[in-house]
Order: C-alpha cells, then sequence, then structure tokens
C-alpha cells in the first residue's frame, strides 16, 4: 500500500474514524483505525463493537491496500508533523510515513484482525439537516439515563411521521422533547427507533451547523447516520419505550412565562451552594408575577427572584437544580412558558403562547423538608 494525502485532511479524518475506537480492549485492533487506500480516496474506519464510524477522503493512491494503525499513535504522529502532504508506505505490517524532513516507522497490523462493521442496505431513510439535527440532539441527549437496568431508556426515541421528526429521552426524573421538520421521509406511516445516547453524541460531533442534510437509515438492527463524506452506524436499542404521550399532564392549573435569560440567572445564582457533597432542592415560590427561589445547605442560604407574567397563587414546589437548570437552559427560545399544577406535578417548560410547539421539557419535582 502506497499513497499521500494532505496532512490536514488525513488528521481530520483520523480524528473523526477515532471516535469510534475503544480506548482499552482485548482486541488489540478495536483500538486502532483501518485504513483502505483505492482508487482516489481512502476509507478510515473506527469500530468498538457498539459504534462505528467511516469517513472518506480525497488521496493520491500509488498502490492501494489496507492495513490498522493505532489510533491514539497514529493521531499524535499526525498532530505533530508539519502542514504539507503526508506520504505513507505500508509492506505488510510495517509502515514508513513521511512528511518532509519527518519520518516514522511504526508496526501496524492485519485488516484480517478488524471486525467487519454492521450494514445498512435496505430500510426506510429520512433526512433532515445536519444543523437541526445537531440542535435536536444537544437539546434532548442530556435527559438520557445512565441506568443499565433499563437500557432502552438510555437511548433517544427517534418518532417521524407527517414529515416530521420528534426526539425523546427521559430518565426517570425529567423528559425532554425537541421537534423539527423533515427533509424527506420514505414510505408511509410512523416510523420508530431507539438510538443510543453516546452514539448520539458522536453524530452531534459530526454534525455541521449548517443546511446539509443527513440521511437517516433505520435497518433491521442497526442505524447509520450519513453525514457528507462521513457514515455513522450503530445498533438500535430493543424494548418497550416509556409511553411519554400518557406521563405529561395536560390541563395544567397555573401557565406562567418568564425570560429564559432571567430564569437561568436565578436559578444559576440560588444554586452557588449546592454541591455533590452539599445537596439540597431549589425551594420555588410561585406568586403573582413573582417567583422566588431559596436554597439551604451546611454552607449557608441563598435567595433570588425572577419575574414572571401570570400568577401562581402563592405554589411552593422544590426541584432537583441542575435538572431544572438544565431544562431551561435546552430550550431554544428566548421566552418560555411554565405550567404547574400542585407541589407534586412536574413542571412543563414549553413555548410562549403563540409560538411553534416546537419542544417540551418536564421535571418532576423532590419534596421538601420543613428546614429546606
Amino acid at each position: 500500500m502506497k499513497f499521500s494525502c494532505e496532512k490536514v485532511i488525513l488528521q481530520i479524518a483520523v480524528t473523526t474514524a477515532g471516535r469510534a475506537v475503544a480506548p482499552k480492549s482485548s482486541i488489540q485492533a478495536l483500538e486502532g483505525v483501518l485504513i483502505e487506500a483505492g482508487g482516489e480516496s481512502l476509507s478510515l474506519s473506527g469500530f468498538n463493537l457498539e459504534t462505528g464510524i467511516i469517513t472518506t477522503v480525497p488521496a493520491d493512491v500509488e498502490e492501494g491496500g489496507s492495513i490498522v494503525l493505532s489510533a491514539r499513535l497514529f493521531g499524535e504522529i499526525l498532530r505533530r508533523m508539519p502542514d504539507d502532504a503526508v506520504s505513507i508506505t505500508a509492506d505488510g505490517c510495517s509502515v514508513h510515513i513521511q512528511c518532509g524532513p519527518t519520518s516514522f516507522d511504526i508496526m501496524g497490523s492485519s485488516d484480517e484482525d478488524f471486525p467487519e462493521l454492521p450494514r445498512v442496505d435496505e430500510g426506510r431513510a429520512l433526512s433532515i439537516t445536519q444543523g437541526s439535527l445537531r440542535s435536536m440532539i444537544g437539546q434532548t441527549a442530556f435527559a438520557v439515563s445512565d441506568n443499565e437496568s433499563r437500557p432502552i431508556h438510555t437511548g433517544v426515541l427517534f418518532e417521524a411521521e407527517e414529515q416530521q421528526l420528534t426526539m425523546v429521552a427521559v430518565d426517570g426524573y425529567r423528559l425532554a422533547l425537541r421537534r423539527e421538520k423533515l427533509l424527506s421521509q420514505e414510505g408511509e406511516g410512523r416510523q420508530s427507533f431507539v438510538v443510543p445516547g453516546v452514539a448520539l453524541r458522536e453524530v452531534e460531533k459530526i454534525c455541521a451547523d449548517s443546511d446539509e442534510a443527513v440521511v437517516v437509515t433505520q435497518g433491521e438492527r442497526h442505524i447509520t447516520f450519513e453525514m457528507g463524506n462521513t457514515v455513522l452506524v450503530a445498533r438500535r436499542l430493543e424494548g418497550e419505550f416509556l409511553n411519554y404521550r400518557q406521563t405529561i399532564p395536560q390541563n395544567n392549573s397555573i401557565v406562567l412565562e418568564a425570560e429564559a435569560a432571567d430564569l437561568q440567572r436565578s436559578i444559576d445564582r440560588a444554586s452557588l451552594i449546592i454541591n455533590d457533597k452539599l445537596k439540597s432542592p431549589l425551594r420555588c415560590r410561585f406568586d403573582d408575577g413573582v417567583l422566588s427561589i431559596t436554597s439551604k445547605t451546611a454552607m449557608g442560604s441563598a435567595f433570588d427572584t425572577c419575574p414572571v407574567t401570570g400568577d401562581g397563587t402563592g405554589l411552593e414546589i422544590g426541584f432537583n437544580n441542575r435538572f431544572l437548570m438544565d431544562a431551561v437552559k435546552a430550550a431554544p427560545a428566548s421566552r418560555v412558558r411554565l405550567e404547574l399544577n400542585t407541589a407534586t406535578s412536574p413542571c412543563l417548560i414549553l413555548p410562549q403562547k403563540g409560538e411553534e410547539d416546537n419542544f417540551l421539557y418536564m421535571v418532576l419535582p423532590v419534596r421538601l423538608r420543613a428546614s429546606e
């Protein structure tokens, strides 16, 4: 195998494919990137048996072939090389890397040791802009569960119907929902599948903030995300996802509106005396035109207010400060609507009245003690 490629292009490709490389594995090849040279391009693949990434870049290929190189070592070599064309020659498992006056001779391993990535040759596809999918992942994946006893909730639910995509994440304490229009959708009826949150975080990093399309194809056991010259493949999570529609309370008696930035600042101030060792809920009191937030720990106490539109009738309710902040931060709007009912009912964070219904966050309350 012999080829040359611009250093910056090759470095980006190794970084991209390396996102799916296992940091430590009993199978050495899983710690490496598979490089395949042929025609006028290179294909670089990383695979950790759960998620695989394949990216293709242009190259001047003199002799085709394939080899597996340590993702960490190869990436560090490229990072330290001058910005010029990199020439790579492989003779068996011996690899010579040359860039200007700098050269390295390292050992690779046979491509036969690299496991074959799953393929999704047939399946229903949908497409959405990279920018939209990137923001939807960032605004839902924070609510994915890390409890492996319910694996289905360690992923995000995708529901596509009538040219609209809905993404939902739940962890037992909160729910995050986002909706956006699709560019296209194959077939009729609803598409529904669950993608691991870990894989979606990699999709988020690969997606550009642009109007270019991401093609998502649902196979029998795997899902692929095709973004330009990069494809990510992930296994589908099987099981029964929470029937989220039944968990969202309707006809809430208290409806308020607030500036998202004001609400964030108030939560942030009241959270300053809360940390992992000194945990305490935020005591939120909703009155006419004002939300009062109080917190108390062994470190001291904090109090702040946030202006709201509407009357909370003096309702007092406790929230986990991080869960409440995550939801307000994720809301893609400058002004939000808060819907509440009782001190033991969830709080809904929605678009203000008159705006498109494209997000919903639900945070469950925590019990308040008299001392808090």
